[in-house]
């Protein structure tokens, strides 16, 4: 037996207590990492100290922008406020850059004056403390964020699991300046961790402004439009441009339905009822609307057209 789909109000919740659990989260990961830093001195840690406030600040962005995006539509919002969630995520993009730069300038320092690596065992330890809780947790919001179509929290999860590939990094990089006793090494880590969170910053903010642009639904989702049109379209002729686009949690989809001309306004409002539940269904979080047209409107040699 198939559980009943949870309300948009229970799912802001879970939501809500996800965001809330990534501030705890990236609050403990900070404080594992600084130590790791004082402890030690090395800029590589440093690096990925400082990437961790930029994580605490992104999930607070994340709990604000999912918080507001559950607003209901108002006169001055009359769509709603799920493009929120897609602000938390360009901000989430633009703090990682200005980590980079900070971590480039210590990093700069560091490779002027080179410095001694002291408590080196109990440092690594404590990296590898917050990199474990780091990467349980990205996975955790990657796969909620999808389940519920929250870009904030997808875009946090791909955003802490770079972090724990860089502090992967960090930790192999310090073992074996350790080792070598190439102390130079730990700035030039640090300048590699740097280069690589500018790049997924860079495509952290890509993705969300691909979003504010009113990106249209994947392919997979738009041929289970199309399949759920087909299925429920009974009586109708044809329906053609259908788009799609998402914002947030939410899907929106138009389309033209072709009927007969002789069709009374009370059946084909009876089709258009009962295409919005099957792609609500469908697509849950969706919004659908319908234009309906008399059959001389009918594209007969639109290859996109859907023959009903």
């Amino acid at each position: 037996m198939m559980a009943a789909p949870m309300t948009e109000a229970r799912v802001t919740r879970t939501l809500h207590l996800i965001a809330v659990g990534s501030i705890a989260v990236a609050l403990a990961v900070l404080g594992l990492k600084y130590a790791a830093y004082a402890v030690t001195g090395s800029v590589a840690l440093y690096s990925d100290a400082l990437e961790s406030i930029v994580n605490l600040v992104a999930a607070g962005a994340a709990l604000v922008a999912i918080n507001v995006s559950a607003r209901p539509a108002d006169k001055n919002h009359q769509f709603g406020h799920h493009k929120a969630e897609y602000l938390s995520a360009v901000l989430e993009g633009a703090l990682i850059v200005v980590a980079a730069l900070l971590i480039i300038r210590e990093a700069y320092d560091a490779l002027l004056k080179p410095r001694d690596l002291s408590e080196f065992g109990f440092g690594m330890l404590l990296s590898l403390l917050a990199t474990a809780l780091n990467g349980a947790w990205s996975a955790f919001l990657i796969n909620r964020g999808r389940a519920f179509r929250s870009p904030a929290l997808v875009a946090d999860g791909w955003h802490l699991l770079s972090d724990v590939l860089t502090s992967v990094g960090v930790v192999l990089g310090l073992v074996l300046g350790w080792a070598t006793g190439l102390h130079i090494l730990d700035p030039l880590i640090a300048i590699a961790v740097a280069c690589y969170i500018l790049w997924s910053g860079s495509k952290i903010a890509m993705a969300s402004i691909s979003g504010l642009l009113d990106e249209a639904a994947d392919s997979d989702i738009q041929a289970r439009i199309r399949d759920a049109i087909k299925r429920s379209g009974d009586g109708a002729l044809e329906a053609h441009d259908v788009r799609t686009r998402q914002a947030g949690r939410a899907l929106f989809i138009e389309f033209h339905l072709v009927v007969p001309g002789t069709m009374t306004v009370n059946a084909a409002h009876d089709i258009c009822d009962r295409l919005e539940a099957a792609l609500e269904a469908e697509i849950e979080g969706s919004e659908v609307v319908i234009h309906v047209e008399p059959e001389y409107k009918a594209k007969k040699h639109s290859k996109s057209a859907i023959r009903l």
